[in-house]
């Protein structure tokens, strides 16, 4: 009975040691995955920068990096710029080593491209109509149009860290789900889907709230803490920084801007209720009152055959000509931004956020939304809680949402297979 008894302690020895070993491989590809994030967000960094950014000690952040280094992910950067003292050693990531699938989708079209970890589009953006409204096939034709794309692009999926998508409606981020489009069959998530389609991890999430990623970390709104960023399009979409972090609400569907009910207009929104905002302030709105004046004989350098464009040619063209300076066009564009100020104020009032961003792709439009939407704030907030706040036109416009699903798959790095990426790594420093 003593025999078998030594026997089962010893067996309880070895399975906690065991059991202590895979937990300190799964904290070290955690911290792997970590520090590819912060090296992806912040391009360059030192060890001691690193260390700041992880919360970790030096000792710990050193041999990590050192790991990277070996594996071919990490690669010397030289030294770091002088600040008095002795310049650090700074390391970036690997160029051509691992790339993002990113997606930006809105109710019609679907934007795809291959961004590396610099955000620059290294193959795209390929354009496809794909309607999501009512349309039972769309999960369907997402997954062929992706499954084409990456065996278009020509590169090792071992290369891809991931597919990050954009797209309206009300999205749980941790399911995997899209409550408004794209469902999939019982059971099953819509990242789940694309997932065994595609072979590689899949990542989705709200159109604005990424478009506001992207804003926080690479645009206008990067370095300030408390900042809102509008998505001027077919609707108008809100993300919210708050303290540094992207705000969803507590079912994550926080930001819905569009459908504040501020006109007794009678008319109805897509959302079903009357006198939204969106019933009197987006880009379809703008389209819409073009189309109207032109009718009515408008003096504009725009024609007839407007009418027949589709959605998203009319649009591009009409900011075209806000922009050239057609009279009648830059008067429409400033009663809708002046209704986009209107929300923007009563938003103000309750978050007093430092830093108002104008993004998506209506921020082609550049300044021209600036003075309408700042007379709106002028008019309809109290002074004291507004004279703070700054408003801005976003310099990433129509690429802020591609950039901002390229930073949701870096922003789970924790939860990808870095041993792919090392492997991708190391057939590369072969070919090299």
């Amino acid at each position: 009975m003593h025999f078998f008894r030594k026997r089962l302690y010893i067996y309880q020895i070895i399975s906690s040691q065991n059991s202590t070993i895979a937990c300190m491989s799964d904290r070290q590809t955690q911290y792997k995955g970590e520090i590819i994030k912060h090296f992806y967000f912040n391009g360059v960094l030192s060890c001691a920068g690193a260390s700041v950014l992880m919360r970790k000690s030096l000792p710990l952040v050193t041999r990590i990096l050192n790991e990277l280094v070996e594996e071919g992910v990490l690669v010397d950067s030289g030294l770091a710029h002088s600040t008095g003292g002795r310049r650090p050693q700074v390391f970036t990531l690997a160029p051509n080593l691992m790339y993002v699938v990113a997606v930006a989708m809105d109710q019609f079209v679907t934007r795809i491209a291959l961004m590396d970890m610099q955000n620059n589009v290294v193959i795209g953006v390929k354009e496809a109509d794909l309607t999501l409204p009512q349309n039972p096939q769309s999960l369907q034709q997402l997954a062929e149009l992706l499954e084409d794309f990456i065996v278009g692009c020509g590169i090792s999926r071992t290369q891809i860290a991931g597919v990050g998508i954009g797209m309206p409606g009300f999205i749980d981020v941790k399911k995997g789900l899209n409550h408004s489009f794209l469902t999939p069959p019982i059971g099953e998530s819509i990242t789940g889907v694309l997932k065994r389609r595609l072979h590689v991890p899949v990542f989705i999430d709200n159109d604005s709230s990424l478009i506001a990623l992207a804003e926080s970390k690479f645009g206008e709104a990067r370095g300030k803490h408390n900042c809102m960023v509008i998505n001027i399009g077919w609707g108008v979409g809100l993300g919210l920084v708050i303290h540094d972090e992207l705000f969803r609400g507590d079912t994550g569907f926080a930001g819905e801007f569009s459908h504040i009910p501020l006109f007794t207009n009678n008319k109805l929104c897509s959302c079903g209720k009357l006198g939204c905002l969106e019933t009197e302030a987006s880009l379809v709105v703008l389209v819409n009152r073009v189309k109207e004046g032109i009718k009515q004989g408008k003096s504009t350098l725009l024609s007839e055959s407007l009418d027949q464009m589709p959605l998203e040619d009319a649009a591009r063209i009409i900011l075209q000509a806000a922009i050239r300076g057609d009279r009648f066009v830059v008067e429409q564009l400033g009663e809708v931004a002046y209704n986009i100020g209107r929300g923007i104020a009563v938003l103000i009032h309750i978050l007093n956020p430092s830093h108002v961003v104008l993004s998506g792709r209506g921020a082609a439009a550049g300044n021209l939304w600036l003075a309408p939407v700042q007379k709106a704030i002028n008019e309809n907030c109290i002074p004291r809680i507004s004279e703070k706040t700054t408003v801005t036109v976003s310099s990433l416009g129509h690429q802020a949402e591609l950039i901002g699903a390229t930073a949701l798959v870096m922003e789970n790095m924790q939860l990808i297979d870095l041993q792919k990426l090392s492997l991708a790594a190391a057939n590369l420093n072969e070919v090299a």
